[in-house]
């Protein structure tokens, strides 16, 4: 999982069409001990990260590698990401598992082949990441300012066990399966809105990018947002659905390029992504009022246009191009800093990182920064402290002052 609600939501969509999903348990030492021992030394710490969660399921109590399947999506592009699928089927193979099967779709075609395309389940798989990524961001929006500590974390997981339980609901029509969807959604924003909790304007907010698994996984960014509160901040973080509206918009633009502009494909690829906006749409409409002032990009076009004067969609692919345009995008919503956390050695973060002096320079002198992480301890209180420092400075002078909420205190 990159993300643990995004994916116990999306195991809980499979259950709801009859297909036996369970979530990988928490990455822990033996996984960064297995994923090292079976790679060369050079792989970025994702890939080790999700070899050594998949070796260590082989050594579970019960595992039967010939009831067993393994879903890993893939993509193309500049990242080792496409071959994570190849690497890891060579390990299984040579440690005699050659009975597992792997299942991996790819970003190249949207993620096709899913249950044979069945379009209803599509539709709830993507409910299950919107949802997924509702609740994180109520999750990040509220903690900085709770009264009790860790208060804000036991209803995040409570809203995460009721939406399960009602994602994975079967031989429901639809719309039923919907309305409950959102009526579990307006229970869990009551909980959180009931949380005792200080809404003082004036906290840094930071906006999180980079590359996807790192910045959501928090095995491996070293609970980085936690950390980044801890320092007197608060995050708000590129989600999920960004990526999969993404791979829809690269799948449109490669299409013209084949000359398939107006063919069936199309149709198909921009019926797609009507629907995904228009329950995304429905999803969100009950979280107007609590975010206000962290409302996200209206389409893939406002993201990659923010980009395009430092790099382009059209020449370059993946995280790199989201972060960049998203740190422009966000320059303009108030936000006091940008975070990049990326895998060191990741050429998603390496190309990012020559960009953001451009843009920082361009924007008032936003401070852009860069964490790596490789799976060794490093120390991140004090680079994050430092950052801070920088944050604050830009803080006391910057010309586009963020919206709050209405029920945020002056």
């Amino acid at each position: 999982p990159m993300t643990q609600a995004g994916a116990r939501l999306l195991a809980a969509s499979f259950r709801s069409i009859d297909i036996e999903a369970r979530v990988i348990p928490p990455s822990d030492s033996r996984t960064l001990e297995l994923g090292s021992m079976y790679s060369a030394g050079d792989e970025c710490l994702p890939e080790k990260v999700t070899l050594g969660d998949y070796i260590k399921i082989t050594e579970t109590e019960g595992f039967d590698p010939a009831k067993t399947a393994i879903m890993l999506p893939t993509a193309n592009g500049p990242c080792r990401f496409g071959q994570y699928v190849h690497k890891l089927e060579k390990v299984l193979s040579k440690c005699g598992y050659e009975d597992i099967m792997l299942f991996y779709p790819s970003s190249e075609n949207g993620y096709e082949g899913i249950a044979n395309n069945n379009s209803i389940f599509y539709r709830k798989a993507w409910i299950s990441i919107v949802c997924a990524d509702i609740l994180r961001k109520m999750l990040l929006k509220t903690r900085p300012y709770e009264k009790i500590k860790g208060t804000t974390d036991r209803v995040y997981e409570d809203s995460l066990s009721a939406m399960e339980k009602v994602i994975e609901q079967k031989d429901l029509k639809f719309r039923k399966y919907f309305t409950k969807v959102v009526e579990q959604l307006i229970i869990s924003r009551d909980e959180f809105r009931a949380i005792d909790a200080d809404y003082t304007e004036g906290k840094p907010l930071l906006m999180v990018v980079g590359e996807i698994f790192c910045r959501h996984n928090r095995f491996a960014n070293e609970n980085m947002l936690k950390k980044l509160e801890e320092h007197g901040a608060e995050t708000w973080i590129a989600d999920v659905a960004e990526w999969v509206m993404y791979t829809d918009f690269i799948r449109k633009h490669h299409l013209i390029r084949r000359g398939k502009k107006y063919s069936k494909e199309m149709i198909v690829t921009n019926l797609k992504g009507h629907i995904m906006k228009k329950d995304e749409h429905k999803l969100l409409a009950p979280f107007k009022e609590d975010f206000k002032g962290y409302e996200e990009p209206s389409n893939m076009d406002d993201i990659v246009n923010y980009g395009e004067p430092y790099l382009s969609y059209k020449g370059a692919l993946g995280e790199m191009v989201l972060s960049i345009g998203r740190t422009v995008y966000s320059y303009y919503k108030g936000v006091d800093g940008i975070v990049d956390i990326s895998p060191f050695s990741c050429m998603n973060g390496i190309v990012s990182e020559s960009i953001y002096p451009s843009i920082s320079k361009e924007h008032n002198d936003i401070p852009c920064r860069v964490f790596y992480f490789d799976g060794i301890n490093s120390d991140l209180d004090r680079d994050i402290g430092i950052f801070m420092e920088l944050v604050k400075g830009y803080k006391s002078r910057k010309k586009i002052e963020r919206i709050y909420p209405e029920y945020y205190k002056n």
